[in-house]
């Protein structure tokens, strides 16, 4: 069992430093989980970290999951088989880059205060935790497992003071026998609104070692130094650039922290991607989505290559503990060539048979139980002329039709929040397709409901009567028809002889999103930047034909994608 004294840690009575990285299970497809285990194992560390996304497993209120790459117990186990230790992070909030922080977005749908001790929201997190917390018992070091550590919530102090919130999370493990060492982690300007007595108090940084560890010894004079988040590298959005950090620097704040004796976990080991619509997002001077990749310029490439960086750090180990004499190898990768996406239809097309919902004034994306991906809205205008539309409530870049016409597209981050639109006839029909780019996932901004908010100032005047059409993409219907306009979905088929790793080249399409028999890749904007491919692991084809679908945005010109054995992620530095 991991415990504290003296301003150490020991594990089984022994002193004993953890050298952890970080590997998202949800972010890797289960088949490659002991491949990038067995590279950590390879590097030198001899633990493993990874968050728990409460959306990933409660995605709709009451109905869990914990399948595929979902499965984290058998994670879990994979680690141990390896000879890992593991820490948990069940958070409930995880931050992460990823969708909402991870918590769910039904959680919008009611007027709670998130990550508190309001009874609303502590009763959705027990009733989560209730299901979730009784899995991780037997993997708990105190049942002969490899589970040495769980967190209590999440950089809580970056967002809030409620100490009687923290203090519900931690009755709540003890209730369900969560008897391992207990922690919490914060920025070093944040630990004393984000620690509690009952847990270790951990720091997340990326440079200036001392200064932090100095914050953190005036706040619990003689506690164990750790770095829970060893910042290596950094995320990217789109339109920014691709972010890179030296191997050089990266192992030289590590020797610092090594040379302390502290313990430290690499934030990211191994970033992997953020598949189908569940990239997050920040809110600072503008809203800034993060892209599909989430390489993070970490220890692993996104595609699990080891990076110069890997092998600075593996260096820095050998001063300090033994390391493995093997290194990784880069995982194979293919070029399949070019293919034509022969079979097109236009969205509106696709939702001809959905039933639309009547409301009075359009609401948000979570009021209809419809967290991802596309929602349509669309009413009569009986005016004529042009009228000017306040676009203020729409989240987060919509398409705007009348009569059938793309008129505008908006977008969030626009400064003019007034747009003008023509009504030629004595009765119009106004469509509006609001895309959710990805709900922000830290700070202020964290309720970020999508769609329409609220209802529309349109001709000095509200419009009432809307009807609302969720559009479903778990399952796409080929239902071709007349419609011409974009988005458009495009099919095409892909003979593979042989698996492997791969990336889809999207250059000359301008924004969507790819499934690969049906599984659903991600995100492209190649003009925004600075990624311009997606990966396409190894285990998602498979021998013979491929379904490729395309649900392209606003235009392409040429139906046709390649698939290279060259990632497409941009240069440079931020």
């Amino acid at each position: 069992m991991l415990t504290e004294k003296n301003g150490s840690f020991q594990l089984n009575g022994e002193p004993f430093q953890i050298l952890s990285g970080s590997i998202h299970y949800f972010r890797v497809v289960p088949e490659y989980w002991e491949d990038r285990l067995s590279k950590l194992k390879m590097l030198g560390l001899n633990t493993v970290e990874t968050y728990i996304p409460w959306n990933v497993h409660e995605p709709v209120k009451g109905e869990f999951q914990f399948e595929g790459m979902a499965d984290l117990e058998q994670f879990i186990k994979t680690a141990d088989g390896l000879g890992l230790h593991v820490i948990l992070r069940p958070a409930p909030y995880i931050c992460a880059e990823w969708e909402f922080g991870g918590l769910p977005a039904w959680l919008l749908r009611q007027d709670l205060e998130l990550r508190s001790s309001d009874p609303v929201f502590l009763k959705h997190l027990t009733d989560y935790f209730n299901v979730l917390l009784p899995k991780l018992v037997p993997y708990l070091t105190t049942n002969g497992g490899p589970v040495i550590a769980v967190q209590i919530e999440n950089e809580y102090g970056a967002y809030g003071n409620d100490r009687s919130y923290l203090q519900h999370v931690h009755e709540l493990y003890k209730k369900a026998r969560i008897d391992v060492l207990l922690f919490t982690s914060d920025g070093p300007d944040f630990i004393r609104h984000g620690s509690i007595d009952e847990a270790v108090t951990t720091l997340n940084f990326g440079s200036k070692a001392e200064e932090a560890f100095e914050e953190l010894e005036a706040f619990k004079p003689g506690s164990p130094l750790m770095c829970a988040e060893y910042w290596i590298g950094w995320f990217d959005h789109w339109g920014g650039k691709h972010h890179t950090r030296s191997a050089e620097d990266a192992a030289d704040v590590y020797r610092t922290m090594l040379k302390r004796g502290a313990s430290v976990n690499f934030y990211m080991f191994h970033g992997g991607t953020n598949f189908g619509f569940m990239n997050g997002a920040n809110h600072y001077e503008e809203y800034t989505p993060t892209i599909t990749s989430y390489d993070y310029d970490a220890l692993l490439t996104e595609w699990g290559d080891p990076s110069e960086k890997y092998f600075a750090v593996k260096n820095v180990l050998k001063e300090f503990t033994q390391v493995p004499e093997q290194d990784p190898e880069p995982v194979l990768k293919k070029s399949y060539g070019k293919i034509q996406l022969q079979e097109n239809m236009s969205l509106f097309d696709y939702i001809q048979n959905q039933k639309p919902i009547k409301a009075l004034a359009p609401r948000s994306m979570e009021e209809y139980d419809h967290h991802y991906g596309l929602i349509l809205y669309r009413t009569t205008v009986e005016k004529q002329g042009d009228l000017e539309l306040d676009v203020t409530p729409i989240r987060d870049r919509a398409f705007i039709y009348v009569n059938g016409k793309l008129e505008k597209t908006v977008y969030r981050n626009d400064l003019e929040k007034t747009i003008t639109l023509p009504f030629s006839e004595p009765s119009n029909q106004l469509e509006i397709l609001v895309e959710n780019m990805g709900r922000v996932n830290y700070g202020k901004h964290l309720k970020d409901r999508k769609g329409v908010l609220k209802n529309l100032w349109l001709g000095a005047q509200y419009w009432f009567d809307w009807e609302i059409v969720p559009v479903e993409l778990d399952r796409i219907n080929w239902t071709a028809g007349p419609d011409t306009r974009y988005p458009r979905f495009f099919r095409g088929e892909l003979q593979v002889e042989s698996t492997a790793d791969t990336f889809i080249d999207m250059a000359g399409w301008t924004k969507g999103y790819v499934w690969i028999n049906g599984f659903n890749l991600g995100r492209y904007w190649p003009a925004e930047g600075p990624q311009t491919k997606l990966y396409i692991p190894g285990p998602l084809l498979k021998e013979g034909a491929n379904e490729v679908t395309v649900l392209e945005l606003e235009g392409t010109g040429e139906p046709e994608v390649w698939f290279s054995d060259k990632p497409g992620l941009g240069e440079g530095e931020e």
